[in-house]
């Protein structure tokens, strides 16, 4: 193998199918089945519940074709982390990628991997975060930690195997993620749905009011609060809408990326949204919306799946999940070590990242990845890891898709097989929706998002201190 392992070395392995269900597969976790809770508890009505999932999936479907214009000019690997780099400088693109290991990929992994514990659970108690294994005071270590640090190194060890076992197991998994979501929306509907239901949830629907979970009472919500609410319930649909980036970072590997990587982008994110519409369109056809909102642990899904499947309901969720959540953490490890090793390439990162292994992927990035992701699931934070990243995902998105216009003035003669669909138009207000989200997002929930903001902005001493380190070397 060349020694200088230069991007070249990857194998071009994946076709437009394997990039397609890499989307797919990495932005259905286990979101869909249970963030439908908070939101109708932050705006109380049907259309304020189905409008936020579509209009999440739009703002993401407008992101995903606005990148398909930047990797179509950059089928290299690395993706997101190459974009921001030949747009702005590596100062940003390192703080993309120092965010992007801290808290947005690790945390993802991690947070991903404790869902599948926490289903597995369902089937085998002894499984639980109940279970204490070993108590020190300050921290306990519990089952489901110990199962889902199995899952992420088994996973990892997967795809430091070469992509092909790894392709092949997300696909599989994300075509039975697929037909099985379809399988409850569809017995859902025939099943479990009642006309009188229905009409309850869609009478009034554009009266807002959000629940006190203390209180158990209903409040209506005008003006600002409503805003705050919105905002607040947004979090949770573009986290289950988010990963879908994961293709470009595999962009090396993937057969014409020219063309295969914005369609993939554009197919998953299309398929995605049109899932994650009609799957609340068969919650409000089978569950009143109080119930939604007071689902135990916001577990929508096994509701829905009580109503439609009786005493067997939670064991097929149970299954959904452990399914959904093994293909979407099986898509970020693959998709996460292409990154640092991007990084590494260019001096940012620790210096073994960049090397291939035998089976032509980054073995030592992926187990770097590995370790991390491991560590955030026994801190036992990941879901306030979760909570405050999205504004650290958005303001990149944001930062990226600004790239296009900087990119068409400083890069004017550049090959782009492929443009921005409705350049300039879309890009520009998907710029400012995202921008209006992050600005609401600091004003009412600044004790989370403020941390992310802070997490990302220490990555600058960082900087120069490894850019000291290079020059001096």
């Amino acid at each position: 193998m060349n020694k200088e392992n230069k991007p070249e070395d990857f194998k071009r392995e994946l076709g437009l199918l394997d990039g397609t269900m890499l989307v797919v597969g990495s932005m259905i976790g286990s979101g869909i089945f249970i963030v439908s809770a908070d939101i109708a508890r932050q705006v109380g009505s049907a259309a304020w519940l189905t409008l936020i999932w579509l209009l999440s999936g739009l703002i993401t479907m407008i992101a995903a074709v606005s990148y398909g214009e930047l990797s179509a000019m950059m089928p290299n690997a690395g993706g997101q982390y190459v974009y921001l780099k030949e747009a702005y400088n590596k100062l940003i693109a390192f703080l993309y990628g120092w965010s992007f290991f801290a808290v947005i990929q690790t945390g993802t992994i991690a947070a991903v991997g404790v869902g599948f514990s926490k289903f597995a659970a369902y089937l085998i108690p002894s499984l639980s975060d109940e279970n204490i294994l070993l108590d020190l005071g300050a921290f306990q270590l519990n089952a489901a930690q110990i199962v889902s640090i199995i899952t992420i190194v088994f996973l990892t060890y997967l795809n430091s195997r070469g992509v092909k076992d790894s392709k092949t197991l997300q696909t599989v998994l994300t075509i039975i993620k697929i037909l099985s979501l379809f399988g409850l929306i569809v017995f859902g509907f025939i099943l479990a749905a009642k006309a009188e239901v229905w009409e309850v949830n869609w009478t009034d629907v554009w009266e807002t009011k959000s629940y006190d979970l203390v209180t158990k009472q209903w409040t209506p919500i005008t003006g600002t609060a409503l805003l705050a609410g919105i905002s607040a319930a947004m979090v949770g649909s573009l986290f289950s809408s988010d990963a879908w980036n994961g293709v470009t970072f595999i962009a090396a590997e993937l057969k014409n990326p020219k063309r295969n990587v914005g369609l993939s982008l554009f197919l998953g994110t299309f398929i995605v949204t049109i899932i994650y519409v009609l799957t609340n369109l068969m919650y409000l056809a089978v569950i009143p919306i109080e119930e939604i909102a007071t689902a135990k642990s916001d577990r929508v899904a096994v509701v829905a799946s009580q109503y439609t499947f009786g005493d067997y309901g939670t064991v097929i969720i149970a299954v959904m999940i452990m399914i959904s959540t093994f293909a979407c953490n099986n898509g970020l490890i693959m998709a996460g070590s292409r990154v640092y090793y991007t990084m590494a390439k260019d001096g940012l990162f620790f210096k073994q990242a960049a090397q291939l292994n035998e089976k032509s992927v980054p073995g030592w990035a992926l187990w770097a990845q590995c370790f991390w992701a491991s560590a955030l699931c026994l801190t036992g934070k990941y879901g306030d890891l979760l909570d405050f990243v999205i504004i650290i995902v958005l303001i990149f998105y944001i930062l990226t898709i600004y790239g296009i216009f900087i990119l068409r003035k400083k890069m004017p003669d550049a090959e782009r097989p492929y443009k921005a669909f409705g350049y300039p138009f879309l890009p520009g207000l998907y710029i400012i929706i995202a921008t209006a989200i992050c600005i609401s997002l600091l004003f009412t929930k600044f004790s989370t998002c403020g941390w992310g903001v802070l997490i990302m902005l220490t990555g600058i001493p960082v900087y120069y201190v490894t850019q000291r380190k290079v020059l001096k070397e």
